[in-house]
């Protein structure tokens, strides 16, 4: 049987909050994050305890803490409520299954057989049942795409799927009876990071991803930046070499007709006479190809100066590369650092670049999040 949604609220949810992103956290500590009162801690946290979703730890002591007894921390039950999270390109649906926590418990993937609505509704019907049995219940379900996505249940915009004004989410949860959320994949990814990866405790940073296209997501405040434009992509046709390649619009060496994978392998393919996939790409630079090496660092340098853009306009705590292409961080390493140090201002501090994980399961989990984020906070 699934739970109930039932998002908290009030204090509740803040307390919760806290201790879902940086618990275990004693009940002093938390007195003082939240500005409560030990009894008012107390009132709040004894039917958190009593459902399951929190739970005393083995008890530690406080930080400068040498004598007296050992306190007993709270933490989350993360395998107290299940998400599944799915992220729908335009030949694939790829899902996860998490606890609260957003670790990964299980994944699925299953091709679309067209981009009929219908049809992707019930692929995802299939991937929640065969990820739902490998937990004792699913909570939720989030869903993210390459596009614009309203109020957590529309997908306004989809070119990927040549879709417009699709309502997602309500025709999953009639096809699956869970409550859904429907995001922008970057938004997602960028949650996912901000609550549980590299920018967690971090007031800003920035996430780059490299792959079929080229996104930008920020965190000022520890709020993630959200527009209407979020689903269109716009730093993917920012300028970074006046000499180089078009992309699909007409912009003559923009981030996408340098970095995006469609570009690399359309680059390299032209080069070498022959049809060439992005990771023979990287692999003929490795070992020294003249006309791959040239492809790859060119892309290098064109990441390098997007990320000291970046930096230089934002000034980020840390900036974040993922995406499924993300392999090419590695593989043109120098010439990035050399575009950077071209950019940046020599007395700037140097920047923080934090490598993630690009697969696919990754943006699925950024969706499970999102729902995750919904039933904690109440989100609408």
């Amino acid at each position: 049987m699934n739970p109930t949604w039932t998002p908290l609220s009030g204090p509740s949810h803040a307390l919760a909050l806290d201790v879902l992103i940086n618990g275990p956290l004693s009940r002093v500590e938390l007195a003082r994050r939240l500005d409560l009162s030990p009894g008012s801690l107390t009132r709040l946290t004894k039917p958190l305890v009593d459902s399951g979703l929190l739970v005393e730890v083995d008890g530690t002591r406080a930080q400068g803490q040498r004598t007296g007894r050992p306190q007993t921390p709270l933490d989350i039950v993360p395998g107290s409520h299940h998400f599944v999270g799915i992220k729908l390109t335009g030949e694939m649906a790829y899902g996860v299954l998490t606890n609260l926590r957003a670790e990964v418990v299980a994944t699925e993937d299953r091709p679309l057989p067209s981009k009929d609505p219908t049809t992707i509704v019930s692929v995802i019907s299939e991937l929640v049942a065969t990820l739902s049995r490998r937990a004792p219940s699913v909570t939720a379900v989030g869903i993210s795409v390459g596009g614009q996505a309203a109020d957590h249940a529309t997908v306004s915009s989809a070119p990927f799927l040549d879709w417009t004004d699709v309502p997602l989410g309500s025709m999953t949860q009639r096809a699956t009876g869970l409550p859904t959320v429907v995001e922008n994949d970057l938004i997602a990814l960028t949650e996912a990071e901000h609550w549980f990866g590299a920018g967690r405790g971090l007031d800003r940073f920035a996430v780059l991803t490299i792959g079929a296209g080229v996104g930008y997501g920020l965190v000022i405040r520890g709020q993630v930046v959200t527009s209407s434009d979020a689903g269109l992509g716009p730093v993917g046709h920012i300028p970074l070499d006046p000499t180089g390649p078009l992309c699909f619009l007409g912009h003559r060496g923009c981030s996408t007709a340098l970095l995006s994978i469609p570009a690399i392998c359309a680059g390299a393919s032209v080069a070498l006479g022959r049809d060439v996939g992005y990771d023979e790409v990287l692999d003929l630079a490795a070992a020294g190809n003249p006309a791959a090496r040239r492809i790859i660092d060119d892309a290098g340098t064109g990441l390098g100066i997007l990320i000291a853009l970046v930096s230089n306009l934002t000034m980020p705590q840390r900036v974040v590369i993922s995406g499924e292409g993300v392999r090419l961080v590695e593989s043109a390493r120098p010439a990035i650092d050399a575009a950077i140090g071209r950019v940046r201002d020599p007395r700037a501090q140097p920047i923080d670049l934090d490598v993630r994980p690009g697969s696919f399961t990754q943006w699925a989990r950024g969706a499970a999040v999102i729902a995750i984020q919904t039933y904690v906070l109440g989100v609408d």
